[in-house]
């Protein structure tokens, strides 16, 4: 088979390919990550890419314009190669991969209180104990091994686990090391199904050194922790897109993907790298030997945890719609590839169906809501919108497709929360002048969900757009024409660190609008389908990557949330990361996750005859339903505390 060179710019990365290989298989094997919303179908148009030199075979596509198609313009993935390619990837096209962003210290600061809910014990799932063994004589002597057991058993108090077990290659190697180290050894303990494993002995005191990994495998974004297991405190924290992106924006079109020969390898690689790419950042930030990383713990949802594990995902979206597995056995993390202590271990916690997963099981845990005694909801929005209704009493959920949208994808200068997102912003009536912030203070980069939400609700607020999401057309310099319908201007590119404008546009506000709505629909027919209202509804738990940033008056004038008294609604920020931390930090915690998942009841929203009906009524801002939203608060953000006027 014929090959060619293809240098792609500005990365200067260059990759020999076979002929009729697309561009956008290429840079993924180049390590340049395009953006490819629909998977590589050839129907958002994020992939478009200037070929500079060279010979190329297109699709006919109907996204390009005639003006695109002159200056040489093609989608990377209906572009197949027929020659030496010089190709520029342009900045709208690209995903910012190449480096991990750290929260906002306020985000930090609210990451330390892991176990601020008194039920749940400090007993982390992997623990560190130094022994002085006896050393053996005419008198004393019983085997090695089960001197060490006896050690273990004098010292380590409070462990919960049923028995002792280890490995081969401990025991080959035990008699030696004893016997070097002088009988003082480290012992690394870790539950795995049910037991107590010994996961690695150490001459000497190592104890003070063992160090832990908790993340959120979310489809759009991956949220990481470092943790200290001797002092449970969080020693850093990260997020950066999932690499899948660059095979498609939701669980569907990778899926799909991962039936494509050596798909299924491709998307476990890419997740596997965005973590290793934290774990080395945070190690490295903090000076810390990666042998001492003893364990990893994950939450997501079904397919993220199966692309995690390499396990093939087809059957999760054909009848009847059946998981592989929803609890998945302790493993080593290297196993699954992940770059840890190679004897460290995996724990990822449980789901509940193919649409419901650890990582809900993990935001119940988070926000206490299996304890309430008083009705409650919790709201996780992400590109896989999950609902939880119940108390103490019973459980029940569903989820909604939500797309990424609110997770700064999918949308023209969206971008996840980190440093220089507007993450909340204030028009003023008079000449439209718009006060914003941004995380961390920095200068504009783009604008990520809670900026959005802030934007929309206040161009409804001003009449600047009309409830079906349409701008209205006015003679002042924030008001334009462009490719994807009216356009206005958040900040000119004299105030930005690209140099170019940040605007929201009519198909950014589509996207959203959709978003909104299956979020909203799936509340709305999970409470009604109990026979409940939302005045019964005692507590809302809103839960997703929004910071401590997203304005709740904005979020209901949009319609995204239930208009009820704001006492209600209580923000919890990452709760899937949350409930993975205090799941590592407790054995308690780990314990009621697999309760909860076995607990919970699904519903399939699919199958519900009124959910379509309840989702194209919420098609409008708020909704076409208008007394649902009666007496909106006309707050303009006079009592926000963001600094922007």
């Amino acid at each position: 088979m014929e090959k060619f060179k293809i240098k792609f710019f500005p990365d200067n990365k260059e990759i020999e390919v076979e002929k009729d290989k697309t561009i956008l298989a290429a840079a993924i094997s180049c390590g340049v990550y395009i953006n490819s919303a629909c998977g590589g179908d050839g129907v958002c148009g994020k992939c478009r890419v200037k070929v500079k030199k060279g010979k190329v075979v297109s699709q006919q596509n109907a996204v390009l314009s005639l003006e695109e198609k002159r200056e040489n313009i093609h989608l990377a993935c209906l572009t197949t190669v027929h020659g030496d390619l010089e190709v520029e990837v342009p900045a709208q096209s690209r995903l910012d991969f190449e480096k991990s962003s750290l929260y906002s210290q306020s985000e930090e600061i609210e990451a330390q209180k892991a176990l601020d809910d008194e039920k749940l014990e400090y007993s982390p799932l992997v623990k560190k104990i130094y022994l002085e063994l006896c050393a053996p004589s005419l008198e004393d002597n019983i085997s090695d091994l089960e001197r060490l057991y006896q050690g273990i058993a004098a010292v380590a108090k409070g462990i919960e686990f049923s028995f002792l077990q280890t490995g081969l290659a401990n025991i080959k190697q035990l008699g030696e090391l004893l016997r070097d180290a002088n009988w003082k050894i480290t012992v690394t303990l870790g539950y795995r199904n049910g037991a107590t494993e010994i996961i690695m002995v150490e001459p000497g005191d190592t104890s003070a050194r063992n160090f832990g990994f908790c993340f959120d495998i979310g489809t759009t974004t991956i949220s990481g922790q470092l943790l200290d297991l001797n002092t449970k405190k969080v020693l850093g924290t990260k997020a950066s897109y999932n690499k899948q992106a660059a095979f498609g924006s939701d669980v569907i079109t990778r899926i799909i993907y991962a039936q494509e020969e050596e798909g299924l390898e491709e998307l476990h690689k890419a997740v596997i790298e965005t973590m290793d790419q934290m774990i080395r950042e945070l190690i490295e930030e903090n000076k810390i030997d990666l042998n001492d990383v003893t364990a990893v713990l994950c939450a997501g949802n079904t397919t993220m945890m199966h692309l995690l594990l390499g396990i093939d995902p087809t059957y999760i979206r054909r009848q009847p719609y059946v998981p592989t597995l929803n609890f998945v056995p302790t493993l080593r993390a290297s196993e699954a590839g992940i770059n840890i202590n190679p004897r460290g271990l995996l724990f990822c916690l449980p789901g509940v169906s193919s649409y419901v997963g650890g990582d809900t099981t993990a935001g119940v845990i988070s926000s206490g809501l299996n304890h309430e005694k008083v009705l409650s909801l919790l709201i996780d929005i992400g590109t896989n919108g999950e609902i939880v209704l119940g108390s103490e009493e019973f459980l029940i959920s569903c989820a909604a497709s939500a797309g990424p949208a609110f997770e700064g994808s999918g949308v023209v200068c969206g971008m996840r929360a980190s440093s220089g997102a507007i993450q909340k912003v204030q028009i003023e009536k008079a000449d439209f002048k718009v006060n914003y912030s941004t995380i961390l203070g920095a200068k504009p980069r783009g604008i990520c969900g809670s900026g959005y939400i802030d934007i929309i609700a206040e161009m409804l607020r001003l009449e600047i757009m009309d409830k079906d999401g349409k701008i209205k057309p006015q003679k002042h310099a924030r008001f334009r024409e462009g490719e994807n319908g009216r356009e206005f201007v958040i900040a000119f590119k004299n105030e930005t660190d690209s140099g170019t404008d940040i605007i929201i546009n009519e198909a950014d506000i589509d996207n959203l609008k959709r978003a909104k709505a299956a979020i909203y629909s799936a509340v709305s027919v999970l409470a009604r389908k109990m026979n409940f209202d939302f005045a019964q509804i005692g507590k809302f738990f809103i839960a997703g990557g929004f910071g401590t940033y997203l304005n709740v008056d904005s979020a209901v004038r949009i319609g995204l949330l239930p208009n009820v008294e704001r006492s209600r609604l209580h923000f919890i920020g990452n709760s899937s990361l949350a409930g993975a931390r205090q799941a590592f930090l407790s054995y308690n915690a780990i314990k009621e996750a697999q309760e909860i998942a076995h607990k919970m009841a699904y519903l399939d929203l699919s199958g519900e005859n009124d959910y379509m009906d309840e989702y194209m009524a919420a098609l409008f801002f708020p909704h076409t339903d208008l007394s649902r939203f009666a007496n909106l608060r006309d707050t303009g953000h006079g009592a926000c505390d963001c600094g922007c006027g």
